[in-house]
């Protein structure tokens, strides 16, 4: 089944990334320690890699041609760190400092950056591309997600239920290389792995627009 970025709120995009670029990013990247990796637009092979004419290309298409990257993280759950991830919405920006926004808040601190919940007006202008590394279903760990429910804005917990009651989920498998596109408001989760396999991903965040107010992004590309 195919899904729509702009009515489902993610899609999938087959054989993206080929195994011997795949070989070059994760030894830019190292083993993580402990989960993942946070910060790592500072990467020259991940800069390069999501500024690519394959993913821009894509990402410009729903974000115009201004889009760039402001945030990559490293995904690694594997059965020596394994985890479970709720159902949430990503709400959260990393900045170089806090700065007095109307509607961004609370403020926080993750690995010594200043980090800042967005209003939802402001996360449907981003897109969040997902890169697999390897092959991952629901015995490793896939992202599941809700359909469409990004087009509700920032979700309560009593939004969240209801959505789930009224909707099925999707269980987003894919193949080394494929990328996953999705909107951040989307309502998605991951289930601990129950196989031997690794599931690492490389997450990039996207948006076009200036932050308001004299904030600045911790990291572009």
């Amino acid at each position: 089944m195919t899904h729509d970025l702009e009515g489902d709120g993610f899609m999938r995009v087959r054989a993206l990334a080929g195994e011997l670029e795949r070989r070059a990013l994760l030894a830019a990247l190292g083993e993580p320690e402990g989960a993942g990796s946070r910060g790592i637009l500072a990467v020259p092979q991940v800069r390069a890699w999501a500024r690519s004419a394959a993913i821009l290309s894509r990402v410009t298409t729903y974000l115009g041609p201004q889009a760039q990257p402001v945030r990559a993280i490293f995904f690694d759950k594997s059965p020596t760190t394994n985890w479970l991830v709720p159902w949430h919405q990503d709400v959260t920006l990393a900045v170089e400092s806090p700065v007095d926004a109307p509607g961004f808040g609370p403020w926080s601190r993750k690995d010594g950056v200043s980090h800042v919940q967005a209003p939802g007006e402001w996360l449907a202008r981003m897109i969040t591309v997902r890169l697999h590394f390897d092959d991952c279903d629901g015995s490793n760990g896939a992202l599941r997600v809700i359909p469409g429910s990004h087009r509700y804005g920032r979700l309560d917990g009593d939004r969240m239920s209801a959505l789930k009651a009224a909707t099925h989920e999707v269980l987003c498998e894919a193949a080394a290389g494929d990328v996953l596109l999705m909107r951040p408001l989307l309502l998605h989760a991951s289930s601990k792995s129950t196989s031997d396999r690794r599931r690492r991903i490389l997450h990039i965040e996207y948006c076009s627009d200036p932050l308001p107010a004299g904030m600045a992004w911790h990291q572009t590309a």
